[in-house]
């Protein structure tokens, strides 16, 4: 072998005794050492938010939405027939004419002619009730005269018989006195006779008069008709007919929406509407037309809201009655709410009035709810038998899971009627898992409790 490569293999082999001594060192320290020592394990707590329940007033609310409709529409329709000889300026869409204005009016010639002739007829009628007085009264002068003559004749009759039985008259002057008789109470007769058809004459002519007056009146009532005013102060919405043009009876003229009250249908879910009725209310025992208006019993009060951009406008309203159907599709129900003045307090800009098919929104309320613990709607979880359930910080510190009865779920809070007592920890935080018995860091979210107390009594905003 070559002397250079005897001295590399040497090299090599000086390396070996170094890595021997190090693996008997190692194995020298780590049979003379004890294992690491394990910790006993503890249990962490979750922290975790809750309020404490406190009893607190309770305001039902329910919310619904529908379109402003007038309180009274108007619609100008022709009673008479004729030309347009008169139309107001202010006859146009969107101006507010007041109550007792005349807008229009149709030419009344006609109808002037007509009641002058019907008046001058009913003046007929009366002069001949009048000259039938007075030849009453003239009858019954001459009938009397008429009987005094007949009294006279009969007692000459009787004188010439008497003279006739002595035989100082004839015959034939006794025939002359009887005739005379005869005549003479035919006068009577026929006097009597004239008197007992003067009231069937005046029934007829009553009667003709009472037509006469009927004709006279509907000649007024059509010359009347000739001048269209406004019965209520309103804002024209529908104008249909022009100066000089002629119309027809019936045809419609103009329409008119009243500025005095306004209404909104308000469509509530029938879910919606059940936390206004106050809990055990029975209204098995009334009448169809009691249930009619129940609802007014349950004291309702309503706000008006409309929200368009940076607008927000509000309205005090006040509910009036319940819609007559049930929507098929929807299944809501409208409460009509009625807003005394709504052009009241405008503001440019600001507050607009509140004008026909203005979408808003209707929130009703019913009188509060004393002592009521009322906990978060986040706080309630879907329990397995299909019931609700809250979880409760125990005296311990340890979850509780709590079957609860709801009495009512509005909006972001829910009514708790049994299952929860004042003064316990509900948690409001979402827990992910949920494990009954798990320990807890609760902290009380004043922040919290305040928003619910608020929401409650009906001081903030629902949805």
């Amino acid at each position: 072998m070559h002397p250079d490569g005897r001295t590399s293999w040497f090299k090599r082999l000086l390396i070996v005794p170094p890595i021997i001594a190090g693996a008997v060192l190692l194995f020298v320290l780590a049979s003379g050492r004890s294992g690491p020592e394990q910790a006993s394990p503890t249990e962490v707590a979750r922290v975790v938010r809750n309020i404490t329940a406190q009893p607190t007033d309770f305001v039902p609310r329910a919310l619904g939405y529908g379109y402003v409709e007038p309180g009274t529409v108007w619609e100008a329709v022709a009673q008479v027939a004729g030309k347009i000889v008169y139309r107001h300026p202010d006859l146009e869409r969107g101006r507010v004419i007041k109550a007792e204005t005349e807008i229009l009016r149709i030419d009344p010639t006609d109808y002037e002619l007509a009641l002058a002739q019907a008046q001058a007829s009913l003046e007929n009628v009366v002069a001949q009730l009048a000259e039938l007085t007075v030849r009453g009264e003239n009858t019954r002068i001459l009938l009397e005269i008429e009987r005094r003559a007949l009294s006279l004749a009969s007692q000459d009759l009787e004188r010439k018989e008497a003279l006739m039985a002595r035989g100082n008259a004839s015959q034939s002057s006794v025939d002359q006195a009887e005739s005379a008789v005869l005549a003479q109470r035919q006068k009577v007769q026929d006097l009597d006779n004239q008197l007992n058809l003067l009231p069937v004459e005046r029934r007829v002519l009553e009667a003709n008069r009472a037509l006469q007056l009927t004709q006279v009146r509907a000649a007024e009532l059509n010359l009347e008709r000739t001048s269209i005013r406004m019965p209520i102060s309103a804002r024209i919405s529908e104008v249909a007919v022009e100066e000089q043009q002629f119309v027809s009876v019936n045809q419609k003229l103009a329409v008119a929406d009243s500025v005095d009250v306004a209404e909104v249908s308000a469509q509530l879910a029938l879910d919606h509407v059940r936390p206004l009725v106050e809990p055990g209310l029975d209204l098995s025992a009334l009448a169809a037309e009691d249930i009619a208006v129940a609802p007014r019993r349950w004291g309702l009060s309503a706000t008006v809201r409309l929200v368009a951009g940076e607008i927000v406008a509000t309205w005090d309203a006040r509910f009036d009655r319940i819609g007559d159907t049930v929507d098929p599709q929807t299944r809501t129900i409208g409460f009509i709410v009625a807003v005394d003045e709504p052009y009241r307090k405008v503001i440019p800009g600001k507050r607009p009035p509140l004008v026909k098919n203005m979408y808003v929104e209707v929130e009703l309320r019913a009188p509060p709810r004393a002592d009521r613990i009322v906990i978060p709607r986040s706080a309630i979880h879907a329990a397995d038998d299909g019931g609700a359930v809250i979880y409760v910080a125990g005296d311990d510190g340890r979850l509780v899971v709590r079957p609860v009865e709801l009495e009512v779920v509005q909006g972001d809070i829910g009514v708790v009627k049994t299952g929860l007592d004042a003064g316990e920890r509900v948690v409001v935080s979402d827990i992910v898992p949920a494990i009954e018995g798990m320990l807890l860091a609760p902290n009380e979210d004043e922040a919290l409790a305040g928003r619910l107390r608020a929401q409650a009594a009906g001081a903030a905003a629902l949805r």
